[in-house]
């Protein structure tokens, strides 16, 4: 294994959780790799890709960001303690938003015919868009910094790749007069698009919080394919088969439909209130954050049938009868058994596992509402409020009156 190995590994993750893609490639495998993501083989132009991607001239202890025609961005960094030459290559990304207004005006400009443009398109809404690099670059810097030594053993340059109009225009009615054999740009977007849908779905089913959210990080985002003219409706409309997706996935993670159905129905109103593009994407953030929380909190799939009745029970009405002996009569089984098999599986027994639940509860609604002590207690099934304020102070350390005051 080289040097640099773990940092390079750990780069390549955070970059992968902000949908960047990344590329290792020698002089011997760079013709090798479509880093562009398919787009030149697409339009016919290996000469332009042999000249953004060779790496001859690519010089150690640098960083270099180069901009494309297509306004696409490339991070090109020379990896130290390799036998041969060997460069990381991050991206595309791009910088600004790539709409559909600006396609219909290139597709004008440059002569793009439908066909082309339509897979253009769809390219564009696989690439990540960071309209701030700061903490992109702030990342490169601690690896740089890592494998160089210092901040001042290394140094960035940015460039961009200019064509002319006639070079462009060239291309794309040679392109038109006679499609690369590669045309099919939109069946390896589509399946990038998927792929990075199911990883979403699989972080949701497992409870994954933290990689669902940063799935939708606000330093890398991409964007759904503009179906209609309006890009808000069109927006507004993925995300309604994003909630539909993640309520499979949250369902898919063993949570129930009791708790699934309340968590989509809150979606559904919300996605229809949205008025903004922005307001779409924090909504989407929001969504996978709390579909995936909802199945960390409440799974039951690692439960056998008795156990998950029970719960089910439990988290449906806290203030009914959650006493072993009812559960025992309603599963037809021995009070004993089904103590001990609920105490195996959760780690509680039952007295414990509902007066948890019950706080909880009761732990939300001091913070979400005005309610008086005594109410909350009784929305939570326990009557006796010296008895819920110990039952509280045992588990937060402070009593619900307290609590609230810290909240």
């Amino acid at each position: 294994m080289f040097t640099f190995q773990a940092e390079l590994s750990l780069l390549i993750s955070i970059l992968k959780n902000f949908h960047i893609n990344t590329n290792i490639i020698t002089e011997v495998t760079q013709s090798g790799i479509k880093a562009d993501l398919g787009l030149r083989d697409f339009l016919g132009m290996k000469s332009d890709y042999d000249s953004l991607f060779s790496i001859k001239s690519i010089e150690n202890n640098t960083v270099y960001k180069i901009t494309d025609t297509f306004f696409c961005c490339y991070i090109f960094i020379v990896l130290p303690d390799r036998p041969e030459k060997t460069v990381l290559v991050i991206g595309p990304f791009t910088n600004i938003e790539i709409t559909k207004q600006m396609l219909l005006q290139a597709s004008e400009d440059y002569c793009i015919t439908p066909e082309v443009l339509s897979q253009i398109e769809k390219y564009y809404t696989n690439i990540p868009v960071l309209t701030n690099e700061s903490t992109l670059f702030a990342i490169l810097n601690a690896f740089g910094e890592r494998i160089w030594g210092s901040l001042e053993n290394f140094r960035i340059k940015s460039s961009k790749q200019t064509a002319s109009r006639a070079e462009i225009e060239k291309n794309f009615k040679r392109f038109s007069a006679q499609p690369s054999e590669d045309a099919n740009l939109s069946i390896q977007t589509l399946e990038m698009r998927y792929a990075k849908e199911n990883d979403l779905l699989d972080a949701v089913s497992r409870g994954m919080v933290n990689k669902a959210e940063l799935m939708f990080s606000d330093t890398s985002r991409t964007r759904p394919e503009q179906r209609i003219a309006d890009p808000v409706r069109s927006f507004k409309n993925y995300t309604i088969i994003l909630n539909t997706l993640l309520r499979k996935a949250a369902e898919k993670g063993g949570v129930h439909p009791l708790h699934i159905d309340t968590l989509s129905s809150d979606f559904a109103k919300k996605i229809e209130l949205i008025n903004s593009i922005e307001a779409c994407s924090v909504l989407q953030k929001e969504m996978a954050r709390s579909y995936a929380a909802l199945v960390r909190d409440h799974s039951v799939k690692q439960y056998s049938h008795p156990v998950k009745q029970i719960i089910l029970n439990i988290e449906y009405d806290l203030t009914a009868d959650l006493t072993l002996k009812k559960f025992a009569r309603m599963l037809n089984l021995n009070p004993s058994y089904l103590s001990a098999l609920f105490k195996k599986e959760t780690g509680l027994t039952l007295t414990e596992f509902v007066t948890k639940k019950r706080i909880e509860h009761a732990a939300a609604l001091l913070s979400s509402t005005g309610l008086q002590i005594q109410t909350i207690a009784q929305q939570c099934g326990m009557l006796d409020v010296n008895y819920f304020t110990k039952a509280f102070k045992k588990i937060h350390g402070v009593t619900p009156s307290e609590y609230r005051k810290k909240i």
